[in-house]
């Protein structure tokens, strides 16, 4: 048990997801935010806008390290719409970086039948 959520642990979420969202199921503006889109928080000398609880608990946990919005989602434990819509928030007050999945080049490691096969291989060993 956390020290910081013992009481959705324990009772479940206190504040519907649409109230954190305001209503919303999309995010704001023009970002395509994809599951393995990396996120990083922006560096700002200056004070940053007045942002709810919800959002700044997601921005303290973007400062830690940038990562792929699935592993942030399941870090800060919110479903993946709801997320999408904070994310877009904190992009549209230039508080974090949405940045496009790298993709493996064609030909590269990734793609090479043999590796993926072996992969198999071990993963049905398990």
């Amino acid at each position: 048990m956390s020290d910081e959520h013992w009481y959705e642990d324990e009772t479940g979420s206190m504040v519907r997801p649409y109230t954190v969202t305001r209503g919303r199921t999309r995010p704001s503006g023009a970002h395509a935010i994809d599951l393995m889109s990396q996120v990083g928080a922006v560096e700002i000398d200056a004070p940053g806008p007045d942002i709810d609880h919800a959002r700044a608990a997601l921005l303290d946990l973007i400062r830690r390290g940038r990562r792929p919005v699935a592993e942030l989602a399941a870090d800060a434990d919110l479903p993946l719409t709801v997320l999408r819509v904070l994310l877009g928030d904190l992009a549209e007050a230039g508080l974090i970086r949405i940045d496009a999945p790298r993709r493996s080049p064609a030909g590269g490691p990734a793609a090479d039948p043999e590796l993926l096969r072996e992969i198999v291989e071990r993963l049905r060993e398990i």
